[in-house]
C-alpha cells in the first residue's frame, strides 16, 4: 500500500509568480544613480507569444561592469553591475545603469509558466560577436536594443512566438 505525501508543492513545481512577496526592493531597476557620469536607460516591455503584456514578470540585469556586486544601494558613481525589475501592468520595465564593460548585458527573465528562468543578452550595439555572427539577421534582432535617444536604449523581450528573443541555454 502507498501511502500519500504531505509535503507542499514547492515555487519550482508550480506556476508562480512569486516574485512580489519578498524579491522587489526600492530602487532596484537603478543600478546606478541618475548623476553618474554615462548613465544610460534601458526600457522595454515582456510579450507572451501573443503579443500580450507580461504584467507580473521579474528581470535581472547584469552588466558586468566593476562595483560591489548585488549592492543594493547606489550612491555616488558607483554601480553594482546588478539590478532587479518587476514589470508593470502593462508589462513595461526599466533600468538605469552604464554601457557593460564587454559587448552585451545579461538579462534573466523570471515569469508565470517558466519554471525557470529564462537568459537572454542585450547589445547595444551590432558588432562582431560570436552569438551574433552565428544568427541569421531576424534573430540576431531580437539581441540588439534599439536606441531611442541619446542614452536611451529600447529592448523588448518575447517569451514566445514570430518575434521570440533569443534565449541561451544553461
Amino acid at each position: 500500500m502507498y501511502e500519500t505525501s504531505t509535503a507542499h508543492v514547492t515555487p519550482s513545481q508550480t506556476v508562480g509568480p512569486f516574485f512580489a512577496h519578498a524579491l522587489p526592493y526600492d530602487q532596484d531597476w537603478e543600478l546606478v544613480s541618475e548623476t553618474h557620469p554615462g548613465a544610460i536607460e534601458i526600457r522595454g516591455r515582456v510579450l507572451d507569444g501573443a503579443g500580450e503584456p507580461l504584467p507580473d514578470a521579474l528581470l535581472e540585469l547584469w552588466t558586468g561592469t566593476s562595483g560591489p556586486r548585488g549592492a543594493l544601494r547606489r550612491k555616488g558613481v558607483g554601480t553594482s553591475g546588478f539590478g532587479r525589475c518587476a514589470t508593470t501592468p502593462e508589462g513595461f520595465y526599466h533600468f538605469r545603469t552604464v554601457r557593460p564593460d564587454g559587448a552585451y548585458m545579461a538579462l534573466l527573465v523570471f515569469a508565470r509558466g517558466l519554471l525557470r528562468p529564462v537568459l537572454t543578452r542585450i547589445y547595444l550595439r551590432d558588432e562582431p560577436d560570436p552569438l551574433l555572427d552565428m544568427l541569421e539577421p531576424a534573430r540576431k534582432a531580437t539581441l540588439i536594443a534599439r536606441e531611442r535617444s541619446e542614452n536611451v536604449y529600447e529592448f523588448d523581450v518575447h517569451l514566445q512566438g514570430e518575434k521570440e528573443t533569443v534565449f541561451l541555454g544553461a
